[in-house]
């Protein structure tokens, strides 16, 4: 589920409590938690809801200035069933918190290496790739996330996929354009050897 960064820093500060989707089958549920750019989003409720139900307080909760401007980017989605989901920030994405923790023991590097290395070793990984991309997303801050899967010779979703599971480690980081290396991210990869790093 997308929202537009003017949205999240609303439901942040409090003031948007709802979305609206047209989807065929909802891509979050009740109960489950959202992560964003502004730290995640607990969904408090999904539901099928009738057009006619939907009245003007609804739309001001999802951000719009009226129940015609909701229905104008609501059209635009085509004629999916209408969910309704209420939502609430719940704090800082705990991978941000990860990712700014760059004092590591020689332990934790170890730990860090050895869960590279599972990922590396991963029945769908071909070949090993974690220190190839951590040395990329260094060498190319803020690049496009489809000019990097290009310079290493992978297609953009299962470029980006990789990223995320870089991203759980709290490695890196994403930014408006593109991604960095964490702190914590390029205290790892200062500890890899210089053979492990492979430019792509």
């Amino acid at each position: 589920m997308l929202i537009r960064r003017p949205i999240l820093d609303r439901i942040k500060a409090g003031n948007v409590t709802l979305a609206f989707r047209r989807w065929t089958r909802p891509t979050v549920r009740t109960g489950g938690r959202l992560r964003t750019v502004v730290g995640e989003l607990a969904i408090v409720d999904v539901r099928l809801v009738a057009e006619q139900d939907i009245g003007e307080a609804d739309a001001l909760a999802a951000g719009f200035a009226d129940r015609a401007a909701l229905f104008r980017e609501l059209d635009q989605r085509g004629q999916a069933p209408i969910h309704r989901i209420a939502l609430r920030y719940v704090g800082e994405d705990d991978r941000r918190i990860l990712a700014r923790q760059d004092t590591l023991s020689d332990e934790d590097l170890a730990r860090l290496v050895d869960d590279l290395g599972r990922l590396d070793r991963s029945k769908t990984a071909e070949a090993p790739w974690t220190r190839a991309i951590l040395t990329l997303i260094a060498t190319h801050p803020g690049r496009r996330a489809a000019d990097l899967a290009a310079l290493c010779g992978m297609d953009k979703p299962r470029f980006k996929r990789r990223v995320r599971q870089l991203k759980d480690l709290g490695l890196t980081e994403s930014l408006e354009v593109g991604y960095r290396l964490s702190p914590r991210g390029a205290r790892v990869l200062d500890h890899l050897s210089p053979q492990d790093r492979d430019r792509p």
